[in-house]
């Protein structure tokens, strides 16, 4: 097949994509922002976040993990034309989505004092306590606009939970900075105030995105008039068997990249503020596989609604493509510029902490030059996760994923990063081993699933 043939799919492959790493970015300037607002309060404060954080993503990775189950039904009873089928599918998601929320809100309140056992400062846990609190309420909304965003994704309006997110981000700045300093006659709460902020703008999002979809004639009658605990045990059944895997791949995944942390943090302070250096560049670029992710669940859900399992192919490869240009672009950035990046997080004029400053950069540099290689691997494996969960295959790559960072890459990562090893360098040859695996079995699973749908449809 000519290379034609998968680029001049390229132009609608962004146009579905661009809105979801737009979004996608939007949460990670905004957790940026909170870091530099709650760094003006102090140290404490800053682990204080980072360590109610660190339960939040492990939540939030299953909760938002399940949602994506709802968006390959949905581009698949789209392209069928069945409405009564994917407002089935809505409403079962909606309904699943809002029962883990809270599940995932008690599991966060009720794992509390499992920061005591952590062996972190008492000073940073009762600081952190409070602040969970309100963060693990937030959950719920947090989970409920997952379910109305994979639907919007599903229809291919993925411009519509962009908006909805970028209006919450904005509301959150703003109460951060209200709530934070107590500026403007509101209270001074410190780091309260910036869960304030978070709950607060999680439930606002909920309603904007909804306002958004009922105003649209084409997902109006969706999202109206939703009889929410009239259920079927086949579809509950359905959105179970796709959610339940797709929330445990997340989960894998997160966590290991949070073991790297644990890990890093075992070398000591300065490999660990390399560490989160090197993963903030990475997290920031991984944000354009993923809205390719989403774009091949939506693409390759759209053509097995119509059973067109050879346009099925040729769509997905063309995602493939483009993922892999966008990662070598990335890669030879972080290569050529392995040295120069590290430096925009710290401050040489520091003449106090010049020699840790110095230390930091000098790990995270080496760290970039693994980032680039594993660009590649990373894209390729989220991407063509996102095809297979269009496909609505989620077990055998659950399996796949846990075999890859938990059996083949945590291993490295703990063995390779010890100081007598190669320390931090050795954990993030772990990462790249576990995405590389992650990415071949991935790939040989898509390709023999869709060939066989392709020999079966003839």
């Amino acid at each position: 097949m000519q290379l034609s043939a998968y680029t001049r799919e390229f132009k609608y492959n962004w146009q579905l994509a661009a809105p979801v790493m737009l979004g996608m970015l939007g949460h990670t300037f905004v957790s940026f922002v909170d870091n530099i607002m709650v760094g003006q309060l102090g140290t404490a404060q800053l682990a204080a976040v980072s360590l109610g954080n660190s339960f939040m993503f492990v939540a939030m990775s299953l909760g938002i993990g399940f949602s994506t189950a709802i968006t390959p039904l949905i581009a698949e009873a789209d392209t069928a034309k069945d409405f009564k089928k994917g407002k089935s599918a809505f409403k079962h998601g909606l309904f699943l989505c809002t029962i883990i929320g809270i599940l995932l809100f008690l599991l966060v309140y009720f794992a509390k004092p499992l920061m005591y056992l952590m062996e972190q400062p008492v000073e940073v846990v009762e600081l952190a306590m409070p602040y969970l609190d309100l963060v693990a309420i937030s959950l719920i909304p947090l989970v409920i606009f997952q379910a109305f965003k994979q639907f919007g994704d599903g229809l291919s309006m993925t411009k519509y939970p962009m908006y909805s997110t970028l209006f919450g981000n904005v509301i959150n700045v703003i109460l951060n900075y209200l709530l934070i300093f107590g500026k403007f006659g509101f209270p001074e709460l410190g780091i309260v105030g910036a869960a304030y902020g978070t709950l607060v703008s999680r439930i606002i999002m909920v309603w904007h995105i909804w306002f958004l979809l009922k105003g649209k004639e084409k997902s109006k009658a969706f999202v109206t008039h939703i009889k929410i605990f009239v259920l079927n045990k086949l579809m509950l059944k359905k959105l179970l068997n796709l959610g339940a895997p797709s929330a445990m791949q997340m989960f894998f995944e997160v966590a290991i990249f949070t073991a790297a942390i644990w890990l890093s943090g075992l070398l000591g302070k300065n490999p660990q503020a390399a560490n989160q250096i090197a993963l903030n560049l990475s997290s920031m670029t991984f944000m354009v596989a993923m809205g390719l992710s989403v774009a091949a669940m939506i693409r390759v859900g759209n053509q097995k609604g119509l059973s067109a399992y050879f346009e099925l192919r040729r769509i997905a490869f063309s995602l493939f493509l483009m993922g892999t240009l966008f990662a070598m672009s990335f890669a030879i950035i972080f290569f050529v510029f392995h040295n120069q990046l590290p430096k925009i997080y710290v401050d040489y004029d520091d003449a106090k902490n010049l020699i840790d400053n110095k230390e930091v950069v000098t790990i995270a540099s080496k760290l970039l030059v693994a980032a680039a290689i594993f660009q590649i691997s990373d894209s390729i494996q989220v991407l063509v996760l996102g095809a297979l969960r269009g496909l609505q295959d989620v077990k055998i790559p659950t399996a796949i994923t846990f075999i890859s960072y938990w059996l083949i890459g945590f291993p490295i990562s703990w063995f390779l990063g010890k100081e007598e090893v190669y320390g931090s360098f050795g954990i993030w040859l772990g990462l790249l081993a576990g995405l590389t695996t992650a990415a071949i079995l991935l790939y040989i699973r898509f390709n023999y699933l869709t060939k066989r749908l392709i020999l079966s449809n003839n």
